[in-house]
């Protein structure tokens, strides 16, 4: 293949996802997103199959809706205050 046209797809693939990215970002723009603070958790179920006859994995995250009680999870415990 030309180097050319390898060149000139890469630029044409390039102007394509960005102008993709613009479009979403207009679409999306009066839309909210995250959640209202307050108090009690976010459960986010994490399930994973590996396919075949068995195997896999699940983890269910408790998310506080706290802001203050998230961040402080961030916080490593042996720092001291």
């Amino acid at each position: 293949m030309d180097l050319t046209l390898v060149v000139i797809l890469s630029i044409l693939v390039l102007i394509v996802a960005v102008l993709r990215g613009l479009q979403a970002l207009k679409h999306t723009r009066d839309t909210y997103r995250g959640a209202e603070p307050g108090t009690g958790y976010h459960e986010i179920d994490a399930t994973y199959h590996s396919g075949g006859g068995g195997g896999g994995h699940q983890t269910t995250y408790r998310i506080p809706r706290d802001p203050q009680e998230y961040a402080k999870r961030f916080i490593p415990k042996d720092k001291p205050k």
